[in-house]
Order: structure tokens, then C-alpha cells, then sequence
């Protein structure tokens, strides 16, 4: 059945009127969805050092990401959301990943916009490519090489990735092995999105929306083992796949804007949740930073006092919004934290004044109680060790699995 929708998609994409540019629509019958995503963010400091700030000239990055669901043709959204000029690509080409930066070589193809295999990404906009013809699986990786020939400046990123960027000097977007990428980087930078196009409707994708927690901080590197990708095997092994799009940033703020840490959720929830094609599900995690934010701790940031208030106003705009849109509205409960640096007493009745909100007050359309699946049942303030990365903060792979157990299927649109 799928070596049959894979044909069906792809002579509709080789048909002269179905060829799908950057601005045009695509083919009518096609329905296209995100089965990859990252929240980008301004090239600023980042909590371990990358190369946003001073971006490329003349290097090739190589990047490999996991979709979550698969299709029979595939495009790539990249980004230039923060950038101040154009951004040229000089080439780029897309590939199934093997080992340690290398391509299967057989499986190269280029990716251009309007058959054009250089493009210009204009600033503050996001660009897709053509689509391709390289069936995917749900849970494989694949590699996107771009090369970048004249000085980019800045960069657009995504901080922290828990996965394996590759530089190297020249033109390398072809090689089938990452001999000539001798640095590295744990960090995105460009990329935006990765979607599937299929001629009959997929299973509704799921957006995770939320801060460091969600973005995997204390999950182990290229493992994938962060609480969307763990969702998303749970989902591929019951028989069920569909995508499940990461949009975590490390830091994240429900009402408080940042130069590094992100735009706060009300500003960046339409671009990173509504905008995605073919969503159907929203799960909310978000205020631990506004929480622990609101006194000390100024080194990390601009502190601003958020009251359990505000983030209840902000998470009921955010509850409008999604509705609107004809989204499911999953929110999840705010971890314990005891022990972290932002614990103090004040901190912890914010959290658990807004829990109870979260857990009574009926506005989501389902609860997902990580506050009681990963709290110490010794001491409800903390996580319990058997899921605490070692920071009181963060959860291990272990944790990361327990959260991702909680979801309940049946809540998914």
C-alpha cells in the first residue's frame, strides 16, 4: 500500500504543474505534514559554545535529525527567522544517515527551490524546498548537508540540539563519509522543519511545547531519547506512528521574551505550533523558567516576577488560540524542582498554585500529570532519583521514558 501512495505522490509531484517552489502551492491532492520540527531562535551566547554568533563563510554543515513519521516525498523548511541579511545557499543535498556524519550515498539527492540548486533565504523568513522523491519510515534519520559559500553572518539556530553537527572547510555536501567535517557542534542552525506529503490523510501530528524539559536537557546525546522522541516510539511500536514535533527551548519563558533563551510562548506558539502542517494535538510544559526566573539567578537571565496569575492568563490565550485553530489541548503538570537553584518556598507555592489550576480548573481538554509521575514519593517537592539527571532540575532517559508513559493515547487527536 505504501510503495502504491508513494508512486501516486510522486506522479503528482513530476507533473510541470505540480512542481512545488518556496511560494507556490503545493498539489491540491497532496497533504503535506511536519514530521521534524526544532524552534529556532536568535544566534546570541548559548549554554555550551556553538557557532551562531559568528556563522559561516565557505563551509559546509552537515545535520542529521530523526523524523517521527514517515511519507513518500519529503521537502525541507529551512530558516533565516533572525537573520539581518539574505542568506545564500550555494547547495544543498538531503540523504538516509549511516554512522558518524556519513550518508548511504546511493540514497543523495539535491535540494533546490524552483529546480534552482543555489537559493537565497530572505531575513526574518522561512523557505521550503522542492519536494523529493526519498520515501521515509517513521524513526529514520536523515542527513542535511548545506553548503555555504559566501559569509552568512549571524546564524539562526537552535541552542541545544543533544545531537551532532558537522563543519568543514569547501564544498563537502556530497561526501559519503564526514572525513573532511573535522568540527563539531551540538546545536541546529538553519533548519526548521521537515515534512512528508502523502495523497491520503496521516494520522494528526502532535506538537510538545515547552522549555529545556521538553527540548531533552539531561537525555543522553544522539540517542534520541528525549520525551517527544520517546512518545513517538511508544506511538510507532503500538501500531499507531505519527509525528511528534519538539518545539522546546532550553530556558523558555511562558511571559518573558529573551535575546538567548527564546521568544516567551505567547509570542512564538502561532509560528511553532498553529503554522505546523497537520497538527491535531498540542501538549503544554511550560513555566518552570518563569517560576524559577521570578528572583535570583540574574546571571542566567533578566529576572522578572511572574505571578501563578500571569502564567494561568497566558496558558488560557494559549488554550483560545489552539481551539481556534481546531487543535486538542493537552497540559501537562510543572515538575518538582526541589533541590535545584530555583527552589525557595516562594517558588514552590507558584508551582503548585499553578498545578492545581492545571489539574481543576477543566480548560485543557486532558491532563498530563508529570508532577505526579516524577516526584519523589518521599518527598513530592523533588524528582525522585531514579529520574533526576543529577541537577534536581532535569530528568534522566529514565525520567524522559516515565514522562512520555503518562501521555494517554486515547487524548490524541
Amino acid at each position: 500500500m505504501r510503495t502504491v501512495r508513494a508512486l501516486i505522490t510522486m506522479l503528482l509531484f513530476l507533473l510541470p504543474a505540480a512542481v512545488v517552489t518556496a511560494s507556490a502551492t503545493p498539489p491540491e491532492k497532496c497533504i503535506w505534514t511536519t514530521v521534524w520540527s526544532t524552534s529556532a531562535h536568535r544566534p546570541s551566547k548559548a549554554f555550551v559554545a556553538n557557532w551562531a554568533e559568528t556563522g559561516f563563510a565557505n563551509q559546509t554543515v552537515r545535520q542529521v535529525v530523526r523524523v517521527s513519521d514517515g511519507g513518500p516525498a519529503i521537502r525541507v523548511r529551512l530558516t533565516n527567522r533572525y537573520g539581518t541579511t539574505p542568506l545564500a545557499v550555494a547547495g544543498a543535498t538531503i540523504a538516509r544517515s549511516a554512522a558518524d556524519g556519513a550518508i548511504h550515498p546511493e540514497t543523495l539527492q539535491n535540494l533546490t527551490v524552483g529546480l534552482a540548486p543555489s537559493f537565497h533565504i530572505e531575513p526574518g523568513a522561512d523557505l521550503a524546498t522542492d519536494p523529493v522523491a526519498l520515501p521515509l519510515a517513521p524513526l529514520e534519520s536523515v542527513t542535511i548537508t548545506l553548503y555555504l559559500a559566501d559569509p552568512t553572518g549571524p546564524a539562526t539556530q537552535h541552542a541545544q540540539s543533544f545531537a551532532t553537527t558537522y563543519r568543514a572547510a569547501g564544498d563537502h555536501r556530497a561526501d559519503p563519509t564526514a572525513a573532511a567535517f573535522t568540527e563539531t557542534s551540538q546545536s541546529w542552525y538553519y533548519l526548521a522543519a521537515v515534512e512528508v506529503a502523502d495523497v491520503v490523510p496521516p494520522r494528526s501530528a502532535v506538537v510538545a511545547f515547552g522549555d529545556s524539559i521538553t527540548d531533552g536537557v539531561g537525555s543522553t546525546g544522539n540517542a534520541d531519547n528525549r520525551y517527544p522522541d520517546e512518545l513517538a516510539e511508544r506511538l510507532a511500536a503500538a501500531g499507531t506512528p505519527r509525528a511528534v514535533l519538539n518545539e522546546g527551548i532550553g530556558g523558555n519563558r511562558v511571559t518573558v521574551d529573551s535575546s538567548w533563551l527564546g521568544d516567551s510562548a505567547r509570542t512564538r506558539f502561532r509560528h511553532d505550533v498553529l503554522d505546523q502542517p497537520g497538527v491535531g494535538t498540542v501538549i503544554i510544559l511550560e513555566g518552570t523558567n518563569d517560576i524559577g526566573l521570578s528572583s535570583g539567578l540574574a546571571a542566567l537571565d533578566t529576572v522578572v516576577d511572574v505571578s501563578p496569575d500571569q502564567l494561568i492568563t497566558t496558558y488560557r490565550d494559549l488554550i483560545r488560540q489552539a481551539r481556534a485553530a481546531g487543535l486538542r489541548v493537552l497540559g501537562a503538570t510543572i515538575l518538582p524542582f526541589g533541590d535545584s537553584p530555583y527552589f525557595n518556598d516562594a517558588a514552590e507555592a507558584k508551582r503548585l498554585a499553578v498545578n492545581e489550576w492545571i489539574r481543576t480548573a477543566g480548560e485543557y481538554d486532558a491532563i498530563v500529570d508529570l508532577d505526579a509521575a516524577l516526584a519523589d514519593p518521599t518527598n513530592p517537592h523533588r524528582l525522585a532519583p531514579a529520574y533526576d539527571s543529577g541537577d534536581h532540575l532535569h530528568p534522566n532517559d529514565a525520567g524522559y521514558r516515565t514522562m512520555a508513559a503518562t501521555i494517554n493515547p486515547a487524548d490524541i487527536r
